[in-house]
């Protein structure tokens, strides 16, 4: 039996209190910041537009008992005809757009599902919409909602503020239409603080005056003092510094203090990928036990595409009242998460719900790792992304080992002048710009040698029967399967262990195969690690967040900033013990330089496909003539020396144009997708990195068989679960 169920104004008034008691939750400077009084009555006014003829009559339609007088008034609305203005979202915004109040409060009233409904066709008026009877009717039921709530709508003063307002009002209304309002009976005032604990709006009871050790159980290295030091409000931090210093640490513990002062409300950790995300997610949820009392959480959400695959304690998806922010876009919303970029990104980018990001990174620390490695199509997002963060009131911590002078410049719109290493750069919002020596590391020196394939295919054979721990890194798939299938049998033979890490494993192999390498390599593997040789074979997923430390490494060729952070996976750690006969070296595969800067496409092979022609000759350049490098003294020197501008020959100088034209279309497009109105787009097709290659998400499985007895057949999983599908075909 369906009955009707409550008032239009009841539940904006629910969803008004839900968002006051939400701003009421949030820390003083936030709220003078971003949150003017008056914002809950734009939250309550969302649903204005369902006092419309086509949304009345969607509701009378699906009555069990149909009223023949209001179906006879009703009967000439055609329901199906919301669509053509975004629904009753779209109604509400125009209502509200006909009575003065700024573009932007009617724009967050049309969106709160999520995308701009178009209304290029329709006014306030429209005889769609009612005419000017039912316009009277949404502007009776808005000073309604003023007077109860006691406030008329704010200013609101830039678009960056829309979207927060915009995000508070979907986030309000979700909750307001949880399972505590349903039924319109029950007496609901009583009920918005239990459903803002319910969903996770609480605040985190922390262990105040915890040291460094207390938490980590070492002490704070230089560098990292220095960062803990500049980071002491809100601002951007950039901390430039090697491979192996403890940069994640660092900023985790400039987090806990800023926490400690009550000047943030949480931490978003920001990785390139979900395979570095899935891994520091680890290292968050140990910090976090450290840190927070009582059980709230104890536990960092994952935030990526396919986070949905992993299991939580908070809730289903779809369930608007209870933990829904422990989903894929909702997550941001959580206290504390760790996840891609990407989902970051979108908080600035015209995607739908993207507003409920930027509501949920409003006044966190957001934390921004391995910078290096975007392209300028998402680098250009970045740039957005942090301008905006700083008006949002975050503290931004971007973290990089091999960050250069041109791209520091332009993530903090400033001259850099200092070229220290280790280095930090401080902007606070109050104060002046500082950079900032982050002290002196002693150098170790690597050896470096440049060999063809095959001699180095000997090489590591040879000292991984000496019981050293060898990584060969390789810069796409193909070429480490085919590297892999040339070493493993032959190491068999030897008695020596040998293995594969790279991105087209499917999760569950690619997690153990993960757990079994970074034991063998790892600073915990010393049991492990002396009992045989081992050679592990992988692509650039073996550059970043994995704990690995190799006694011998050979590469192929890369850009220098690559390069350097695969020489961070050489000697890692002090104490871990090596054969007498190891050294700290590594071998690089490389083709001649006149050869390469002639036909580069042949002399890089399949390298070539993966980074541009330039950046490899450049890199070649720079490290053709090394038999040493110095960690990290040089790593400025050769950073700049491969990406600084010069006088180009004729060939590099194609190459370089080839470079600058596919940047420029890379900034283009990407500042398409940023937020300045337009269409949103959903989740899935937002682009947050580059690529001219379309993509579709496949499901594998490794058999299937026909039920005999029933229509359907049993599907077989590559993890060898098996399960009945009804199947009629």
């Amino acid at each position: 039996l369906i009955l009707p169920g409550r008032l239009v104004f009841s539940h904006c008034q629910i969803v008004g209190e839900v968002a006051r008691a939400l701003i009421r939750r949030m820390p003083e400077w936030l709220r003078a910041e971003l949150f003017p009084a008056g914002a809950e009555l734009i939250a309550a006014a969302h649903d204005i537009g369902k006092v419309s003829p086509t949304f009345q009559k969607k509701i009378y339609d699906a009555l069990s008992q149909n009223d023949e007088a209001i179906h006879l008034k009703l009967g000439a609305f055609n329901a199906d005809a919301e669509k053509c203005w975004g629904g009753h979202g779209g109604v509400s915004q125009a209502t509200v757009d006909a009575q003065n109040v700024g573009k932007y409060i009617p724009e967050i009233l049309g969106q709160h599902h999520g995308f701009s409904p178009n209304l290029s066709m329709h006014q306030a008026t429209s005889e769609v919409f009612g005419g000017q009877a039912w316009q009277a009717q949404r502007i009776e039921l808005l000073a309604q909602l003023k007077q109860a709530l006691g406030v008329d709508f704010p200013i609101v003063k830039d678009a960056l503020q829309a979207r927060v307002l915009a995000g508070l009002t979907t986030v309000s209304d979700w909750i307001g239409s949880g399972p505590l309002f349903e039924d319109p009976d029950d007496e609901w005032q009583s009920g918005i603080e239990q459903a803002l604990d319910s969903a996770g709006f609480v605040q985190p009871q922390l262990r105040i005056g915890l040291s460094f050790r207390d938490i980590f159980d070492f002490d704070p290295r230089d560098t990292q003092t220095r960062l803990i030091e500049a980071a002491n409000q809100s601002g951007v931090y950039v901390l430039e510094a090697p491979m192996g210093l403890g940069k994640t640490e660092a900023a985790l513990y400039a987090a806990y203090q800023l926490l400690s002062k009550k000047l943030t409300t949480g931490i978003y950790f920001a990785l390139p990928t979900q395979l570095t995300s899935d891994k520091i997610h680890e290292r968050v949820n140990t910090f976090l036990t450290r840190i927070l009392d009582g059980a709230s959480h104890k536990q960092a959400l994952l935030v990526h595409g396919n986070a949905k695959l992993k299991q939580f304690e908070m809730g289903e998806e779809g369930n608007p009242g209870g933990a829904w922010f422990a989903q894929g876009k909702r997550g941001i919303l959580a206290p504390f998460a760790v996840g891609t970029v990407d989902q970051a990104l979108m908080a600035v980018m015209n995607v739908k719900h993207g507003f409920v990001r930027t509501f949920g990174l409003a006044g966190k620390v957001v934390i921004l790792d391995e910078v290096h490695s975007y392209d300028s199509f998402t680098g250009t997002i970045l740039d957005v992304l942090v301008k905006a963060l700083r008006q949002l009131h975050c503290t931004v911590i971007i973290l990089s080992a091999t960050l250069t002078q041109e791209r520091r410049a332009k993530l903090l719109g400033i001259t850099p002048i200092s070229t220290a290493y280790p280095l930090i750069t401080a902007q606070p919002n109050t104060g002046e710009l500082a950079e900032v020596s982050a002290g002196l590391i002693s150098d170790v020196s690597v050896a470096i040698a440049h060999q063809p394939e095959t001699i180095a295919i000997e090489e590591v054979l040879h000292r991984a029967a000496e019981g050293q721990q060898v990584l060969w890194i390789e810069n796409n798939v193909n070429e480490a399967q085919a590297l892999y299938k040339k070493l493993a049998a032959r190491a068999h033979d030897m008695g020596v262990t040998c293995g594969l890490l790279h991105s087209r494993f499917t999760k569950t192999n690619r997690a153990t195969n993960e757990n079994t390498w970074v034991t063998f390599f790892g600073k915990d593997g010393v049991e492990t690690r002396v009992q045989q040789g081992r050679i592990l074979v992988g692509t650039q997923v073996l550059e970043q967040s994995l704990d690995i430390d190799a006694d011998f490494l050979v590469s192929h060729i890369a850009p220098t900033d690559m390069l350097l952070q695969r020489l961070g996976r050489l000697w890692r750690h002090e104490k871990t013990p090596r054969p007498q006969t190891a050294q700290r070296e590594a071998w690089i595969i490389s083709p001649d330089l006149a050869t390469a800067i002639i036909s580069p496409e042949s002399a890089f092979g399949a390298t070539a496909k993966v980074y541009a022609s330039y950046v490899l000759c450049r890199s070649l350049q720079v490290w053709q003539g090394l038999t040493q490098v110095r960690l990290p003294g040089q790593i400025r020197e050769l950073i700049e020396a491969t990406y600084a501008a010069q006088d180009e020959g004729e060939y590099m100088a194609r190459y370089l144009q080839k470079v600058e034209d596919m940047r420029s279309k890379l900034e283009r497009l990407a500042l398409l997708g940023i937020s300045q109105g337009g269409t949103t787009l959903p989740e899935e097709k937002a682009q947050t990195r580059h690529s001219e290659l379309e993509s579709t998400e496949v499901l594998l499985i490794r058999s299937y068989q026909q039920d005999q007895k029933k229509p359907g057949i049993w599907v077989t999983f590559l993890n060898n679960e098996t399960i009945w599908v009804l199947y009629n075909g």
